[in-house]
């Protein structure tokens, strides 16, 4: 009998969408096949951690500045020119941080489904800030991943990068 750790499903396109569009209340236009999100590229990225009840890692979202930077300022119903300037800037304010990590915690639904093992939001990395040792190999990794750029209506658009660590 193995005892290995039961993988989480990817979700589908349609769902991250939708649940975009339930939570941040604008039309979001996503298109599969973005580019992988390196946070190790200009501007750097978020990376949110999805953790078991038992802390193991199972899944990760990488977010690009803009993206990041749109979710949070539409949450948060700030101005569409906050996020397009944090965007242009390659940095993310203290208050669009906490916005998004609002996002992220919400985009744990997408990992918790029946038979799969259930994930919460462990810790969120700011944009050029060190990635665990446990972390950052995986974010470029060729895994079970779905790669899109998402358009948040009135905000603009950005990368987002979903993956499932074995």
């Amino acid at each position: 009998m193995a005892f290995g750790k039961v993988a989480s499903p990817l979700p589908k396109a349609q769902a991250l969408r939708d649940l975009l569009e339930g939570l941040l209340g604008r039309q979001v236009e996503l298109l599969t096949g973005g580019p992988m999100v390196d946070p190790a590229g200009p501007g750097g990225a978020v990376v949110a951690e999805y953790v078991s009840d038992v802390l193991g890692l199972h899944a990760l979202i990488v977010l690009d500045v803009p993206a990041a930077a749109h979710f949070g300022a539409s949450l948060a119903l700030m101005p569409a020119g906050v996020s397009q300037e944090d965007a242009r800037q390659g940095e993310l304010s203290d208050t669009l941080f906490e916005a998004t990590g609002e996002v992220l915690n919400v985009c744990a639904a997408l990992f918790n489904l029946e038979g799969a093992p259930h994930l919460r939001l462990g810790s969120v990395h700011a944009p050029n800030a060190g990635l665990p040792a446990d972390v950052e190999p995986w974010v470029m990794a060729y895994v079970a991943r779905l790669d899109v750029t998402v358009d948040v209506q009135g905000y603009g658009a950005g990368a987002m990068s979903v993956l499932i660590v074995p």
